[in-house]
């Protein structure tokens, strides 16, 4: 076969067969298809697409191009299950949704990625924690998942090496918004983790990679088409980020709310959020029958104290302070500027632009604009109004911690320009839009 043949062949809007599909693959790990090659066969597809059954296909083939991962030998006494989200603005879900579920009697092992752009990273918000080892070796982090029953970490080398070679000429190729792309992009990491069950956050909003609700509902609708053709059973729902979820942006900002969370501190719209992912994960992994029975235990894994549990365990297998969770505040960086930033007018946040809100985060140096940045795990805002919330000269629109005054003034400016305040309350959107099942689910 010659590559150039089967680019021609994608570009004039063919089918491609499994055996093309497999070459193109193999060329991409071994690297005997040319960089120009790949990016000529990416923007072929950016144009004219894939079936399903080519996506299914695609995402297999760059799945085995490494280790995949087998938690058979370890006898675990529940399902191995994992959540996706496709990023936001102050989205800390992750780090309370895998304890929730493993208290809960699943196994998680979650490879997370870090931040670029606008949205924040898993991992980085753990780098924020002190001796936390987000590389840990196979071995380690089969034990932690073994121990634990949670483990946070992220991408190895040998884990889908063909998806990190293709990602990497996408991104400086302008191919990235490929809805077939992504799709194998996310699910060929997520089948080489093992996994028996997996839920996606397909976030919408301003604040999100998919703006607009059509978006959002062809890449849920393709990842559940394909995950399950792929064998892995997955449900998505579609939630909201026209605002920020939650209270606090920023790394290590981020990690203290999921510490007040896990103690019982619950913003209303995240804590749905972490309750609706963790119902349908338990419901894949057969651990209850239903969402309404699913929801109910988890609720209880939180207030029981049983997930905080798991995470300090996580925590403290993977390299952190064993006492964390009882003295977090001591561990997490702090900024030496702290400040309130307050409307200039007095009334309700009506709406904000939550992807400029995440700039003025990435302005503070709590993200990256390039994926060589370094990050200030301590900069970001806490207690940033949600929409219908009421601000005055005594409650502000967020608090700022920054590294200068200098860089607080730009964040206070871009806050202001990104919280719009009005003279009545408004309603927010329901945080939960849509569930996307496969067939028969």
């Amino acid at each position: 076969m010659l590559p150039q043949e089967i680019i021609r062949r994608k570009r004039d809007g063919a089918i491609l067969d499994e055996d093309e599909i497999v070459f193109m693959v193999k060329g991409l790990t071994d690297e005997s298809i040319s960089e120009g090659q790949i990016a000529a066969f990416a923007m072929a597809v950016f144009f004219q697409g894939m079936t399903m059954d080519e996506r299914v296909v695609l995402t297999r083939e760059m799945m085995r191009s490494g280790t995949v991962l087998d938690w058979s030998d370890l006898d675990l006494p529940g399902p191995i299950l994992d959540k996706h989200s496709t990023g936001g603005v102050g989205d800390k879900v992750s780090l309370m949704l895998g304890p929730v579920v493993a208290a809960c009697g699943g196994f998680v092992p979650m490879i997370s990625g870090r931040g670029l752009g606008h949205t924040g990273g898993t991992l980085d918000k753990l780098d924020s924690i002190p001796g936390y080892t987000t590389v840990p070796d196979n071995g380690l982090f089969r034990k932690v998942v073994a121990e634990a029953g949670c483990a946070i970490i992220g991408q190895t080398a040998d884990l889908a090496p063909a998806d990190k070679r293709f990602y990497g000429i996408r991104d400086v190729t302008a191919t990235v918004e490929s809805i077939a792309l992504i799709t194998a992009s996310i699910l060929s990491k997520k089948l080489a983790a093992g996994l028996q069950g997996l839920v996606m956050d397909v976030k919408t909003g301003s604040g999100a990679f998919a703006a607009k609700m059509e978006m959002a509902q062809e890449l849920a609708e393709s990842i559940v088409a394909v995950a399950n053709g792929a064998g892995l059973p997955t449900t998505a729902l579609i939630t909201d980020m026209d605002q920020v979820l939650g209270r606090n942006v920023g790394n290590a900002l981020e990690v203290g709310e999921t510490v007040d969370y896990l103690k019982g501190n619950q913003d209303g719209r995240l804590h749905n959020v972490v309750m609706s992912l963790a119902a349908e994960m338990l419901v894949l992994g057969k651990i209850d029958d239903n969402i309404d029975a699913a929801r109910a235990r988890a609720e209880t894994s939180v207030s029981s104290g049983a997930a905080a549990e798991v995470f300090s365990k996580m925590v403290a297998a993977l390299g952190g302070p064993s006492d964390f969770m009882d003295k977090s505040d001591t561990y997490l960086p702090k900024a030496p500027v702290v400040r309130p930033c307050f409307a200039d007018v007095s009334g309700y946040v009506i709406g904000m632009d939550a992807r400029d809100v995440g700039v003025a985060v990435v302005g503070l140096g709590g993200g990256r604009r390039r994926a060589s940045d370094g990050i200030d795990y301590a900069v970001g805002l806490s207690n940033v109004g949600s929409v219908g919330v009421e601000v005055n000269n005594d409650s502000p629109l967020a608090i700022i911690h920054a590294a200068s005054d200098e860089a607080a003034d730009a964040a206070e400016a871009e806050l202001k320009a990104a919280i719009k305040v009005g003279a009545g309350p408004a309603k927010a959107l329901e945080i939960v839009h849509k569930r996307v099942a496969g067939q028969g689910k």
